[in-house]
């Protein structure tokens, strides 16, 4: 498989990216990122951009390629609502939109656990509609990737400080079906590529049983 991956700077996108580059199934990465990764290897490709809403249809950088996994993004913490519904929304559709090949590919879009359209929390809304513009795009499969704590993969520097807190407790989150290990995140999507799968909204009980069957 040949990926297209953004936010490999932040902490899901590293760790995909690192899980990513150890399975033998996956030719290239192309990493879209404002920053340079850091990360050196033979399959990896890096295609540095300012601002992604000026990325444009015909971009030969994307051609060829069987998936997108669109991991960048923002907490809502202290976010603006404007800047979040770009980073959150915006951004991802205009890059979903600028996509060659759709009928070949899919998209895969990082949400969160509880994301829901009813949800009384602004992020809760904001990702449901984008999770749900996504599947309006062409695209030869979508799905929306909703896991919830995730443990960080070895040798990975990005690691935010609340994860830290979380560390202590993540065998519970495993029990409750709430937790993920990064290498279960990237297994699961490459899953969804090659398999499909017959939900949109992909639980975190839902990465443990896809990442198996990879």
């Amino acid at each position: 498989m040949k990926i297209i991956l953004t936010g490999a700077t932040g902490y899901v996108g590293e760790g995909t990216l690192l899980e990513l580059l150890k399975v033998d199934s996956v030719e290239k990465v192309l990493s879209v990122s404002r920053k340079p990764t850091g990360i050196r290897h033979e399959k990896l490709e890096e295609y540095l951009v300012s601002d992604f809403i000026q990325l444009r249809e015909g971009d030969a950088h994307f051609k060829n390629y069987d998936a997108v996994f669109f991991i960048a993004g923002i907490t809502s913490v202290g976010t603006p609502k404007d800047a979040y519904v770009r980073i959150s929304q915006e951004i991802p559709l205009h890059f979903a939109d600028i996509m060659p090949d759709k009928e070949r590919m899919t998209f895969i879009y990082l949400s969160g656990a509880g994301t829901s359209p009813d949800g009384k929390q602004f992020w809760q809304q904001v990702k449901s509609k984008t999770e749900a513009e996504i599947q309006t795009k062409g695209f030869k499969r979508a799905f929306a990737l909703r896991p919830a704590i995730m443990k960080w993969a070895k040798g990975q520097k990005h690691i935010q400080t609340m994860q830290y807190f979380f560390l202590p407790f993540y065998p519970l989150f495993r029990l409750l079906g709430q937790g993920n290990s990064m290498k279960e995140i990237a297994l699961s999507m490459l899953t969804l590529v090659r398999d499909g799968h017959d939900k949109l909204a992909i639980t975190p009980k839902d990465i443990i049983e896809l990442a198996k069957k990879y």
